[in-house]
């Protein structure tokens, strides 16, 4: 088995070359090893953003917080993601799930609590 880490790095290499088509395809070899590699399924979902593959780079963003779905940071790349496709309802809402979370909840001295 490839080290994943390593290949992760060489996509990052090659995005900060300006070689976003390169990275990834990289990552999709990452994601061919390991499914579930989180950091690879992030940052494809930018970069396809960026490459304006709209549909797939949403599909790599929901399958983030599929992945962690207590992560707030999931729930905000997914709306900045959706934002960035023209799905304005999703991007709120996905917004609004990362805003829950980051919040601690009312357990913790939030909902008015003093």
């Amino acid at each position: 088995m490839a080290d994943l880490n390593v290949m992760y790095d060489e996509a990052t290499a090659l995005k900060d070359q300006g070689d976003l088509e390169g990275a990834v395809a990289k990552l999709k070899e990452v994601l061919t090893e390991d499914e579930t590699f989180v950091l690879a399924h992030t940052a494809i979902a930018v970069h396809l953003q960026k490459l304006g593959q709209n549909d797939e780079a949403l599909t790599h963003a929901k399958r983030v917080v599929e992945l962690e779905p207590d992560d707030p940071f999931s729930q905000a790349q997914l709306s900045v993601i959706a934002q960035r496709c023209g799905q304005i309802t999703a991007a709120e809402d996905a917004l609004a799930r990362s805003n829950t979370m980051g919040s601690g909840g009312c357990g913790s001295g939030g909902c008015g609590s003093h």
